[in-house]
């Protein structure tokens, strides 16, 4: 270890941005900070649950090559040697991607990296390993019959979220500084909220992804990080487009750095503190996000209580998921059916009742609250709400309840309308609950505003930084 590691911060607890500037003093080394980051899943994951596939000796030898460089004075991109995790969904070279299934045969040869991640792989990031979904990305927790249940580090008696909920996990341990998740109603931002670290779903297309999401084009790719500096980092490695990608968008000269402490100064944000329709805030997150609206007004914006006037697209949601739950259940033999979470199945039962008719009709539902937010998002530069109605609810066993749409989603019905809308949004910590669970706060901007959505939650962290979880708990 080296003399950092006497201070304050253990290596396991850097964010990606510290540790390149330990690396680059020499303070720090990539091998040294993977050691760490495998210590420290050594001595948590156990409880967490938050791997269902480590890397150690691929992650080693990465952490070896990236100290080689370093060590000459050329790093190969911004994020040389920090240690980063993919969601089992997101394919990647050398390691199974089980997708939380029994479905998916591990025995195979593995020898395709998604975009996402050859991206990382060739900003030098060191991968560490694949972090635990529900079967397929199904739901807002995170529990499957392949991996099991998945605890929150705050917690461990409660949910991390889902369906990135492994990815957010591993982050708020101190288990990588970056995790790479998927967001299809609202999976980055749902955990990130409940696990108290930041969590970005950029524009859809900005993050290009392969194969496409069966559950079609409200899925997004996205980052878990400790800060929004980080983010930022990655962003700039996660945006070039790839062909395999049709729906991904133009290349993005931006540096997402540039500007990124410019402050809200000026900057015209609609405060809606239940969207106009969420019935159910908890009093504390309502009161917790109230006060960060007051607070970036404090800090010069103008910000003006307003709902974007759209009813709750719950019913749209849900039958375009339920609809890909389908696809992808009538694509397996009855015997791989017969070891499908039973939530899963649910949702396919209920996808596979849809007409040709109601889908039509859905999509055009979609387009017309999509066409309305571009819309509202004219008269304003941002719109925060709770990130999560409410804060995280205890972990329990897939199949523990009927699945239902309001079961899936009814308690998150901040995050999917910009799934639909697709546009930008990420979740920050802004407090605790009395019992010292984390609570999110939601910056959504207009299609195409990733960095002023980044922006503004990095002027918000400037006055409340984020901290982690005290793991004492869990060793």
């Amino acid at each position: 270890m080296s003399s950092h590691s006497s201070s304050r911060y253990e290596l396991a607890d850097c964010t990606a941005h510290e540790l390149v500037q330990l690396y680059r003093t020499g303070q720090a080394s990539p091998l040294e900070a993977a050691s760490a980051v495998f210590g420290r899943m050594d001595r948590v994951d156990g409880k967490l649950n938050a791997f269902c596939h480590m890397d150690p000796e691929g992650a080693a030898q990465a952490a070896r090559d990236s100290e080689a460089r370093w060590k000459q004075g050329t790093p190969i991109g911004p994020l040389d040697g920090v240690p980063v995790s993919i969601k089992d969904i997101i394919l990647t070279k050398g390691m199974p991607t089980l997708r939380g299934s029994h479905t998916v045969d591990a025995n195979q040869p593995w020898d395709v990296d998604a975009p996402a991640t050859a991206r990382l792989r060739a900003a030098g990031a060191v991968i560490i390993g694949k972090t635990t979904t529900p079967e397929f990305g199904c739901k807002g927790e995170t529990n499957s019959p392949r991996s099991g249940i998945t605890r929150n580090p705050w917690n461990p008696s409660k949910t991390p979220g889902g369906s990135s909920g492994g990815a957010s996990a591993a982050v708020s341990a101190g288990m990588g500084a970056i995790a790479l998740g998927t967001d299809g109603a609202g999976s980055v931002r749902i955990p990130a909220a409940f696990c108290g670290n930041f969590g970005l779903k950029p524009s859809f297309g900005r993050i290009p992804a392969y194969p496409l999401s069966p559950f079609g084009t409200v899925a997004h790719l996205g980052p878990h990080t400790r800060s929004v500096i980080d983010a930022a980092l990655v962003m700039n490695v996660l945006k070039q487009p790839d062909a395999r990608d049709w729906t991904s968008l133009p290349y993005d000269p931006r540096d997402y750095m540039v500007g990124l402490n410019d402050g809200v100064l000026g900057l015209r944000i609609a405060y809606s503190p239940t969207l106009g329709y969420a019935k159910n805030v908890h009093p504390e997150v309502a009161a917790a996000v109230l006060a960060a609206a007051v607070a970036l007004q404090d800090m010069g914006a103008v910000v003006e209580e307003v709902d974007p006037g759209f009813a709750d697209p719950l019913d749209i949601t849900t039958g375009l998921w339920f609809l890909g739950a389908a696809t992808v259940w009538n694509g397996l033999t009855p015997a791989q059916q017969a070891v499908t979470d039973p939530d899963f199945r649910a949702e396919a039962a209920l996808g596979n009742k849809l007409t040709a008719q109601d889908v039509q009709a859905l999509h055009q539902r979609r387009g017309a609250l999509g066409s309305h937010m571009r819309q509202f998002m004219q008269g304003y530069d941002l719109l925060i709400t709770p990130a999560v109605a409410v804060p995280a609810f205890d972990a329990k066993p897939a199949g523990h309840s009927a699945m239902t749409p309001e079961a899936m989603l009814g308690w998150t019905p901040f995050s999917y309308p910009f799934n639909l809308t697709q546009q930008p949004a990420c979740s920050m910590p802004c407090g605790l609950t009395s019992d010292g669970l984390p609570i999110g706060l939601q910056i959504v901007g207009p299609m195409f505003g990733d960095a002023l959505v980044l922006r503004a939650a990095r002027a918000y962290e400037s006055a409340f930084p984020i901290v982690g979880p005290d793991l004492g708990q869990l060793l």
